[in-house]
């Protein structure tokens, strides 16, 4: 479907943001109509068919839960299945927005938007809709790294092409080999921030006398070995992303430590009381369950805030069976070329040897199969 044969619904308790969306939006679609309160929004569906609907996140209503937009985008779900809904967000609420694509939304904007950016997002979403209805099921692709048809894969996708636009903090969690550096690296390339330094630091790696003149700097004579100045990892980083891997595996003192920084939003370089302000988006993965993660004894809580503002978790072979065959297949092809081998393939019984492996995962001496 065009955008010009679509009736759209605009429901926001913000009248400046109805009328906002109304005027940008009157030119373009066959009708825009408006709603102050959610409450009217069976009435509204039961009157009038509706291509596309645009929901706040949150009202000032009796339901006042806290995340009204979610409990809305329920009963739209409820009431009609054939209805598209973009939620629209504040910068704080990107996790609840990222929530809202599991229950059904279709995307999400995040307040203020700017009106090109608005308008792509609905075309693209009424383009989808009548492909989708034409010749069924759509997959979706965040980077030539990434590979995988599974719905776990694609939910994932999905997830990363809604937040790798947005500053939001990114916690990838994950068993080692399931790819979180390509998940963090293809946020990067889709971000805002992809001019900008990428800049990767294994910090589980590194030991306590290490750690700050890694991540913040030191100036010239700060310690026996300080020979010159040093520029820390996040100083490198400003203006772009910062990428810390094995983040689950860092002592309390570090986590103390990496805490101050991302309260502050600035460094200070070991010898000098100089505060440097950085402007970077955050990345981090670790192979520690959110289990343990939530242990204070191991872990910071407010430590896991800061991170935290959408997680990703990343599946490993044995819950996505179905891409093992196209992982195989794109394998063999990689190395072939790089050894200079003729084409290969797999025989159907190395195939199924591959689909019948359970793909343990060994770790702290325990070998778990699930």
């Amino acid at each position: 479907m065009i955008l010009k044969n679509a009736n759209i619904l605009v429901i926001d308790d913000d009248v400046d943001v109805l009328t906002a969306v109304k005027l940008l939006l009157k030119t373009e679609a066959r009708e825009v109509d408006t709603e102050k309160n959610p409450e009217n929004l069976r009435a509204r569906l039961s009157e009038k068919k509706y291509d596309l609907i645009l929901l706040d996140m949150n009202f000032n209503s009796i339901i006042n839960t806290g995340n009204e937009g979610i409990f809305w985008l329920k009963k739209i779900k409820e009431w009609t299945t054939d209805v598209e809904v973009i939620m629209i967000t504040a910068y704080g609420d990107i996790d609840l927005a990222v929530r809202s694509l599991k229950e059904g939304a279709s995307d999400f904007i995040v307040k203020p938007w700017h009106n090109e950016k608005l308008l792509l997002t609905i075309r693209e979403l009424l383009d989808k809709k009548k492909s989708a209805g034409s010749s069924g099921k759509e997959e979706i692709s965040v980077s030539k790294s990434l590979l995988g048809t599974s719905d776990i894969m694609q939910e994932i996708f999905l997830k990363m092409n809604k937040v790798a636009p947005t500053d939001a903090k990114i916690l990838i969690l994950g068993e080692n080999g399931t790819g979180k550096d390509l998940i963090a690296e293809a946020l990067y390339e889709r971000s805002a921030r992809s001019k900008g330094p990428f800049i990767k630091v294994d910090v589980g790696a590194l030991t306590d006398s290490l750690f700050e003149s890694e991540l913040f700097g030191h100036k010239k004579g700060a310690f026996t070995d300080a020979r010159e100045d040093r520029v820390g990892r996040f100083e490198a980083a400003n203006g772009g992303t910062i990428f810390l891997d094995e983040i689950g595996n860092i002592s309390l003192q570090q986590q103390a430590k990496l805490l101050s920084v991302l309260q502050n939003r600035q460094v200070m370089r070991i010898g000098t009381n100089q505060p440097i302000p950085i402007d970077i988006r955050l990345i981090c993965a670790t192979n520690v369950p959110m289990s343990e993660l939530a242990n204070e004894a191991h872990f910071r809580k407010d430590l896991i805030y800061r991170i935290n503002t959408v997680e990703l978790l990343v599946p490993p072979l044995r819950k996505r069976g179905e891409d093992i065959v196209l992982l195989a297949k794109h394998f063999v092809k990689q190395y072939a070329t790089k050894y200079l081998k003729p084409a290969l393939e797999l025989s159907s019984a190395a195939l199924d040897k591959l689909k019948q492996y359970p793909f343990p995962w060994q770790r702290k001496g325990a070998t778990v199969h699930y």
